[in-house]
């Protein structure tokens, strides 16, 4: 948990005590942080103010035209990136796929307009997050002109017309291709028409091509900016090993505006208005508008106030970043990231920019939030964040007015950001709040609820009654917002306990880079891995109200893939999993959750059910510090309270005295908790927040009790539903499920777990 402040109008608050409602392969978590670096932005702020979302329209499945290897291309509904309103008055949406075709939208039923992909013999929509059908734009005067205007990405040894002929031939990467289409009927609902090139840029990589194109729609008849079409210019991924985004003789890593009414371009096709700011600049490109960017996402004008052009920007390694873009700004991309010193080589530590940096006047954020990795997953691999840019909301949904309404693509969480206070010439951001989200029936959900899967791939969309919409590639749904609410953030922690939470799992949050993980929601952030049946054993039960989904675990014998499901995180290594620490040393632990049996326990050939426990500090993944389990006691099946002090020391075993069918009934939720007092020697279990008799199995004093607490180790990890979370060999299986886990590094007291018990019940 952060408390310290990142120039916002608020200080932040623990999201742990407010939200407890394979791409890469991890590893040991590394500081951040070097000496003297200042905080990364506070997490966004939970807000009581909630949208509404009704299914508006489903659009077709597609897939990539090519030998897709990337999951995060080839597993989506489809492709689809936005949704916006044809400038005719016709109530038309148009709603372009990825993977080549661009739909209209009548009485929210799609068709195809244009088959963009059939246009191009040498079309790419598998290679690279952004390769395809990238976005399309209607000029003012659609209605009049019939021209609109696509950017997608063809094969990067394709032959055209080079904007800038001096580029190497590539056979790796891809070409931005910007095209204007004159649509012989303006009022037919598929086109027919002309089409000729404006604009081709060959990237050097298959990522940060041409985003977004678009063109201003605050600008009137007369006005300077009126009919000039913004183009959204990535780094081509060569941001982190060169100074490209800074270079002025090239495009990549810049917002460029052009004239598609003009000729005065080096290929002739388009004109460079003669406002930008870099016209008269020796070596300079007259296009480019702003600079310094690494992934320029999605950008967009608030239609009151000063129409101000806010962009959403995707960061490297700390920042998910809203700028205001004016004229000549310089974001500092690949020099720094926001207000941080930005070096390849080093980029697992955050440093203060230098003095020399900080002199140089670029551009920084007007809202932020951080763009953390979870603590045991590799800084350099895919953190499952990314910043999708939005709108200012003008219209009439109550609460919402003047609101920059955006979020995460990949994690599907909704912010907002009050327009008033993005103000790029203060030194203190905009608070950055997170809104809660629910279906038109007043379920709280979270948009991978909506979409049921752990990477939403979400975008954000207006009409001209700006009405806002929303939209995920992973089901091809659109939702319109027709309402808010108000509601309290589910308070899902019993504020006595919260400062000892370390590690908490809902399975309501599925971590967005490799969803066969669950994202900690307490301040640890430690990972853990859903073993062997991966996204699939989150199942739509939740425990209590206000729970959507649980954990399905699963003996081998039960199993749908034949192999035991169980869950938790295991460090082979002395010095165990660092994020864990807070039990190196633990005078005392508690282990607490949901379970219900729902299947033959035990399985048939073992004489225990594992549920949930922390490891020991040599453990080999079965050996525990702290665990809740059946266990055959005295020749019968008991639930227990299993734990020891030492590493190399013996264990204690406290078991309940009632029959384990009567404390869990077959097909019931039921609340357990377990906790070990290490300086007393005292262990307790309670099932629906009320003690359970039980006795000692062990006599004498197993843990030589001292008044210290465990051994000075941190544990190798946690296990759940069995033991071996690193996946070797099947012992203690559980038919089960669970939900709200959490482990801490205290001892609940009787009236605190009875407290955590109703809360839940609320």
């Amino acid at each position: 948990m952060r408390t310290t402040r990142w120039w916002v109008a608020a200080a932040t608050t623990s999201l742990m005590a407010a939200a407890l409602s394979p791409l890469a392969t991890p590893a040991t978590a590394q500081d951040p942080s070097g000496p003297g670096a200042p905080p990364i932005p506070p997490d966004p702020l939970p807000s009581t103010l909630g949208l509404v979302l009704e299914e508006y329209a489903q659009l077709p499945a597609s897939t990539p035209n090519g030998p897709w290897t990337d999951v995060r291309i080839g597993t989506r509904h489809n492709r689809i990136n936005h949704v916006g309103e044809l400038p005719d008055g016709s109530d038309r949406l148009y709603v372009p796929d990825l993977n080549g075709r661009l739909y209209f939208l009548e009485d929210r039923q799609p068709s195809v307009y244009l088959d963009v992909k059939a246009q191009f013999p040498e079309f790419l929509a598998w290679r690279g997050l952004g390769s395809g059908f990238g976005f399309v734009t209607f000029h003012p005067e659609f209605e009049d002109n019939g021209k609109f205007y696509t950017t997608h990405t063809e094969n990067p040894t394709a032959p055209g017309e080079q904007t800038y002929p001096g580029q190497p031939l590539r056979s790796s990467g891809v070409q931005s291709v910007v095209t204007e289409w004159t649509a012989d009927d303006p009022a037919a609902d598929s086109f027919e028409g002309t089409r000729r090139e404006l604009f081709r840029y060959r990237f050097a990589s298959q990522i940060h091509a041409i985003q977004q194109i678009d063109f201003n729609p605050t600008a009137e008849p007369g006005d300077d900016d009126y009919g000039l079409l913004y183009l959204a210019v990535g780094d081509g991924g060569y941001g982190v090993e060169s100074d490209i985004p800074q270079r002025l003789s090239d495009p990549s890593g810049k917002i460029l505006r052009i004239d598609p009414a003009g000729t005065d371009s080096g290929n002739g096709q388009y004109g460079v208005p003669e406002t930008n700011p870099y016209v008269d600049e020796p070596g300079a490109l007259g296009e480019i508008w702003a600079i310094g960017m690494r992934d320029p996402h999605r950008f967009s004008w608030d239609a009151e106030g000063k129409h101000e052009m806010f962009l959403g920007h995707i960061g490297q390694r700390a920042i998910e970043a809203v700028y205001e873009v004016d004229r000549g700004d310089d974001f500092g991309w690949p020099d720094v990231e926001s207000r941080l010193d930005y070096q390849n080589d080093t980029q697992c530590r955050l440093d203060p920019m230098t003095e020399e940096q900080a002199a140089k006047g670029y551009d920084f954020p007007v809202a932020s939030y951080a763009h953390e990795t979870p603590a045991n997953w590799g800084c350099n691999s895919d953190s499952g964040h990314a910043i999708s840019g939005g709108h200012v909301h003008r219209g009439d949904l109550p609460g919402l007015k003047g609101k920059y309404v955006f979020g995460d693509l990949v994690k599907g969480e909704v912010y907002y950001s009050t327009a008033a206070h993005m103000r790029d010439d203060s030194e203190r951001e905009a608070t950055v709040h997170e809104m809660q989200l629910f279906d038109t029936s007043g379920t709280r959900m979270r948009m991978s609820d909506f979409v049921g899967d752990g990477r939403v791939d979400l975008r954000f969309g207006t009409d001209d009654d700006r009405n806002l919409y929303l939209l995920a590639k992973a089901n091809g749904m659109i939702w319109k917002v027709v309402d808010t609410t108000r509601a309290p953030w589910p308070q899902d922690v019993e504020p006595a306990l919260a400062d000892n939470v370390v590690a908490a799992y809902d399975f309501e949050h599925p971590f967005a880079a490799n969803d066969s993980y669950e994202v900690d929601q307490g301040p640890s952030r430690t990972l853990i891995r859903l073993v062997n049946g991966g996204e699939q054993m989150r199942v739509d039960d939740g425990a209590h109200p206000g729970s959507n989904n649980a954990l399905q675990l699963h003996s081998s014998a039960e199993s749908p893939t034949g192999t035991p499901w169980k869950a938790g995180v295991y460090e082979n290594d002395a010095d165990g999993v660092a994020s864990l620490s807070r039990f190196a040393g633990a005078e005392g632990i508690t282990v607490m959750g949901w379970f219900k049996m729902d299947g033959t326990n035990p399985t048939a050939g073992f004489n225990a059910i594992g549920l949930a426990g922390v490891l020991s500090g040599n453990s080999d993944g079965h050996g525990v510090r702290a665990l809740l389990e059946l266990i055959n006691v005295n020749g019968e099946l008991k639930l227990v309270a299993l734990g020891r002090r030492l590493d190399t020391g013996s264990s204690q075993t406290f078991a309940a005295t009632a029959p384990w069918q009567e404390l869990l009934p077959a097909g019931e939720w039921v609340h357990l908790a377990a906790t070990f007092d290490y300086t007393a020697g005292t262990m307790a279990l309670y099932r629906n927040g009320e003690a359970v008799d039980g006795f000692y199995t062990n006599p004498g004093d197993p843990w030589q009790v001292d008044g210290t607490g465990t051994s000075p180790t941190n544990p190798r990890g946690i296990k759940i539903g069995g033991s071996f979370p690193q996946d070797g060999s099947q012992r203690n299986p559980c038919n089960c499920r669970m939900d709200g886990l959490m482990f801490l590094d205290d001892v609940a007291s009787a009236s605190e777990v009875a407290r955590q018990y109703r809360r839940l019940l609320r």
